[in-house]
């Protein structure tokens, strides 16, 4: 795609580049790890701010800290049950990093850094290391027979084991590129339908009325992706809960 002869890369919106100057280069500090440091002092920010008040009717900001709160407490319970509650603070943690992530992306000029697959699969690998370690220490050899079901014929063994640990092994594989390839898309989609709306309106006479198709679309895909972020966050936590409940529960 061009624009007055110049080149549009709909993927050169995840390029990383350095910040702050010879500082940022010298520490490889770039945009993706600014707006972490951003997303964690919102996060905090809400919380703190939100639930300072501790009113009996709740404002804006007390009802949407609550209601994160309320959100993850009632997945953990519900999925791995009362034994959940322990694991809230990486949850909720995991949850609100993911969810702030996909929605500062879509701020003009913002970065998402739930868009790239280094940190999406870092995140998958804290979740299957302590689902990994939970489950060893709650169950010791026994976490073993995970990969054997109770009461499976024995000739099958060759066929389930192996099985059983490459689904096992895939799943941080499955948790990060279903975020990260979620994210690269809603971004591309918005980047080619905003080129569309560039082209078109460039075109002459008719080229803002011609345009306003592609804008229109583009003003849709906002608010899909809007659902979008909130969905992957929502996949992200509840996979985490179902994978502790095999963790706690074995099965």
């Amino acid at each position: 795609m061009a624009v007055e002869g110049k080149a549009i890369d709909a993927l050169s919106q995840f390029e990383l580049a350095t910040t702050f100057g010879p500082i940022g280069r010298a520490v490889g500090f770039t945009q993706s790890n600014l707006h972490m440091l951003i997303a964690g002092a919102l996060i905090v920010a809400l919380m703190v701010i939100g639930m300072r008040p501790r009113a009996m009717v709740p404002g804006r900001l007390q009802s949407l800290a609550e209601s994160a709160y309320g959100f993850i407490d009632e997945m953990l319970l519900a999925q791995v049950g009362p034994e959940g509650r322990r694991f809230f603070p990486f949850v909720f943690t995991l949850f609100m990093f993911v969810l702030f992530g996909n929605m500062l992306g879509l701020f003009p000029y913002a970065f998402t850094y739930t868009s790239h697959i280094s940190l999406t699969f870092t995140l998958a690998m804290l979740v299957f290391v302590l689902i990994t370690v939970v489950a060893i220490a709650l169950h010791g050899k026994h976490f073993f027979g995970y990969f054997f079901p109770e009461g499976a014929p024995l000739w099958l063994a060759p066929i389930i084991i192996p099985v059983e640990i490459v689904s096992y092994l895939s799943r941080p594989v499955s948790l990060s590129i279903r975020l990260f390839a979620n994210m690269v898309a809603g971004h591309v989609m918005l980047k080619v339908f905003a080129t569309f709306v560039v082209m078109l309106g460039a075109l002459g006479t008719l080229g803002p009325l011609l345009s306003i198709m592609p804008l229109a679309i583009n003003v849709a895909l906002v608010g899909f992706e809007v659902l979008v972020a909130f969905l992957q966050a929502y996949v992200f936590a509840i996979l985490t809960c179902i994978y502790l409940h095999d963790a706690v529960h074995l099965h």
